[in-house]
């Protein structure tokens, strides 16, 4: 009899397994996916918002110096971590100009970890996802680089 509730907890164990990898996947810790040696500055228009756990997600058009426009993805922290900070979903609107300090991904794709956030208007709020062993601040501002690879 005992060994029918071992077995039951097993395979019950087994298939919670199987399901949780695929939400643990997404949470990262910064060294696994951006380069602190790699600084850079976007400015671009607002195209798209995804206000998720747990990492939020914000797309900005950046154009180059031969005038084509490249999309980014900025991830920054999950959206209780921005919201406690005073950045809230409803603080940027599609089409909104915004500056973005972060660091470059490892993979050389067109995503950064959003560090500092500088809002239409001026608000600066700090994007990055407390204790993921990234820079502590921001970098340090630079000119704009919105081919950077």
């Amino acid at each position: 009899m005992q060994s029918k509730l071992v077995r039951g907890v097993a395979v019950a164990t087994l298939a919670l397994a199987a399901v949780l990898p695929v939400s643990a996947d997404a949470h990262h810790s910064f060294s696994a996916m951006y380069d602190a040696r790699k600084p850079v500055r976007l400015v671009g228009k607002l195209s798209k918002v995804e206000w998720t756990n747990p990492h939020s997600y914000f797309h900005i058009d950046v154009k180059g110096p031969d005038g084509k426009i490249t999309t980014w993805a900025c991830e920054g922290a999950g959206p209780g971590a921005l919201s406690r900070r005073g950045f809230n979903k409803s603080d940027i609107r599609i089409g909104d100009t915004l500056i973005v300090d972060g660091y470059l991904a490892r993979s050389g794709g067109h995503i950064i970890d959003a560090r500092r956030v500088t809002l239409p208007g001026g608000r600066v709020v700090s994007g990055g996802t407390p204790g993921d062993g990234g820079p502590e601040s921001a970098p340090a501002p630079a000119a704009p680089s919105p081919t950077a690879n």
